[in-house]
């Protein structure tokens, strides 16, 4: 398969893999599926598991049970069995075995202590890489205090330490609700530094002083300047499409040089109560 048939293959799958994951509420056939970007219903399961790794039902499965999870761990008032219903299963039992089979915990013992790093390696798709064509703006970013949770170490470990700064916005009551920004600040390439060295901070705007805590939560700044800004759409797990046509596309062609600050994130709405496929992030990349 020539370079030009590889990509129109590919563009014909993402338009597939876009409609599932902005209609993971509804019912999906694979009559559907097929008619989004004309493939033959006869081929349809082999291909979508040659592409992608595994059978088209199963992925659908999975994006569902994703979508539960974070509301399992990041919500605890919500009740599982309404999680379950809501999540597109006939009843909690069936959603429990389908839970289990998945994760290797039940979602009960997923709420209280989340396996995250078998979580983490359920998603591992051979997903095809979408070109992103990104579309970048000049900004002035002003110099923002916030609220940080440091995390170090694995990248499957990070929504664990999400999970605890969490819970320490809503013991403090300091929520995204109240106009307070939400940022991820990315210190290192997860997909070139090693494991055991990877930096990220989770951070929330503040106007006060953080209260003494046991979660760890340590004030920082966010120092202002010039930044060009993309917006991404879309899951986070997707976010280095819209990043690496920024530094591999736009900066070279600029002339801009960059600031000694690490890219950062603005999460204009958040997990789980958006679903992954209407996620909104300004991502910033700080210049000199």
């Amino acid at each position: 398969m020539n370079e030009s048939k590889q990509s129109a293959y590919a563009k014909r799958f993402n338009k597939v893999l876009d409609y599932i994951e902005r209609h993971l509420d509804d019912p999906l056939s694979v009559a559907q599926l097929c008619q989004v970007a004309h493939f033959s219903k006869f081929h349809f399961h082999r291909q979508f598991a040659d592409y992608i790794g595994i059978n088209v039902a199963r992925y659908i499965v999975l994006l569902r049970l994703k979508q539960a999870s974070y509301r399992i761990a990041f919500d605890p008032k919500v009740k599982i069995v309404d999680i379950a219903l809501n999540a597109g299963f006939e009843t909690p039992e069936s959603f429990a075995r389908a839970f289990r089979h998945s994760f290797g915990q039940s979602p009960s013992e997923f709420r209280k202590n989340p396996d995250w790093s078998r979580w983490h390696a359920v998603y591992q798709f051979r997903l095809p890489e979408r070109n992103t064509v990104v579309n970048v703006d000049l900004v002035d970013f002003e110099t923002t205090r916030i609220a940080v949770k440091e995390h170090r170490g694995p990248v499957e470990q990070l929504n664990a330490a999400i999970g605890c700064f969490i819970e320490w916005r809503k013991e403090t009551g300091l929520s995204p609700k109240d106009s307070r920004r939400t940022f991820g600040i990315v210190y290192d390439n997860p997909d070139t530094t090693e494991p055991s060295l990877f930096r990220f901070d989770i951070a929330g705007e503040i106007r006060e002083t953080i209260p003494d805590n046991a979660y760890g939560i340590i004030e920082k700044n966010i120092p202002g300047g010039r930044c060009a800004r993309v917006r991404h759409l879309g899951s986070h797990s997707r976010i280095a499409e819209s990043i690496y046509p920024l530094y591999r596309d736009w900066l070279p062609a600029s002339g801009e040089e960059l600031r000694d600050y690490p890219l950062f994130f603005h999460y204009l709405n958040l997990l789980p109560a958006t679903p992954e496929a209407e996620l909104v992030t300004d991502i910033y990349l700080p210049l000199a």
